[in-house]
């Protein structure tokens, strides 16, 4: 089982990515599970306005649904060996928490290229690489 993050609102730092994932899915006859982290509203600066809020993840939440499923055809196997899951909260959190809980063979992430700002700060692909329990193949 391979788990891949991808940003569907910047694709092209996922576009290698997908064809390194689909390569090895085809491979070891893997599937596939694309996840989506969006940030987690500060519901503790905005008590007022739960309710918004509420229905604010719920739009984000379907808007990156449906932009990964239509991302499913960027890959050259079949749809059926593709979930899709949508998550809120820290990005490394998030994938670390997800790939102990679902069994996870590797972590497939496309990472930019490094800059002084990511050398400095440490990017996702990076930060995931440090605390994942399993493989990770980051791809530039």
């Amino acid at each position: 089982k391979i788990l891949m993050p991808v940003d569907v609102f910047e694709m092209d730092l996922s576009d290698k990515a997908v064809r390194h994932a689909v390569n090895l899915a085809k491979a070891e006859g893997a599937s596939i599970t694309l996840v989506n982290i969006l940030p987690a509203s500060s519901r503790s600066l905005l008590r007022g306005f739960n309710a918004d809020i509420k229905k604010f993840e719920e739009y984000i939440s379907a808007e990156s649904e449906k932009k990964m499923n239509g991302l499913k055809r960027l890959f050259d196997m079949s749809p059926e060996k593709i979930e899709t899951k949508v998550r809120f909260g820290n990005v490394r959190d998030e994938i670390i928490a997800l790939s102990n809980e679902g069994e996870y063979d590797v972590i497939v992430i496309g990472s930019k290229n490094p800059s002084m700002s990511t050398h400095l700060l440490g990017s996702n692909a990076e930060s995931i690489l440090r605390y994942a329990r399993i493989p990770v193949l980051v791809v530039r």
